[in-house]
């Protein structure tokens, strides 16, 4: 029975190690909406001559926006932007920003759940645009552009404590 288990391990080394950054970035959004003052999540600090960074909350939002577009689509079909039900008008506060998190999270844990071993990244994925993707790419994609908007929440939500 160990055996078993520590075989199928093995078979998705590369799969555990994306959840786990997946994970991680979940981890990063709730810290930060747990730890930023409520009228500084959606604050734009002004950069000078007219320029702003967007608010900490959005870049949030849209990191996991786009984890949700990616597995909302490997897991239902439904590859739609979550432009609309992700706007500041809507998760007007911290706690239902953390609602919707603990959904992105969930669809994500229910995709990860589903790939059986590391030989289902070489996958082809067809996207909407028409165009096919292997799993592992759209994957390491959609990582890369979560944390790059993460990152950019990280540095608003800096500006904003230090000032």
């Amino acid at each position: 029975m160990a055996q078993q288990a520590s075989e199928t391990t093995n078979r998705r080394l590369i799969i555990q190690s994306l959840s786990t950054e997946f994970a991680r970035l979940y981890s990063s959004w709730r810290s930060l909406i747990g730890s930023c003052k409520v009228d500084l999540i959606y604050k734009q600090p002004e950069l000078g001559r007219d320029r702003s960074l967007p608010s900490m909350g959005e870049s949030v939002l849209r990191s996991a926006a786009t984890v949700e577009q990616t597995f909302g689509g490997l897991t239902a079909s439904l590859w739609d932007d979550p432009f609309e039900w992700t706007l500041p008008e809507t998760l007007t506060s911290p706690q239902l920003i953390l609602e919707y998190l603990a959904e992105v999270d969930a669809t994500r844990e229910r995709a990860f759940q589903s790939f059986k071993s590391d030989h289902d990244l070489s996958m082809l994925i067809s996207l909407p645009s028409g165009e096919s993707q292997t799993l592992a790419s759209l994957l390491l994609q959609t990582l890369v552009r979560a944390c790059l908007f993460q990152g950019q929440a990280s540095v608003t939500a800096r500006l904003l404590s230090s000032s």
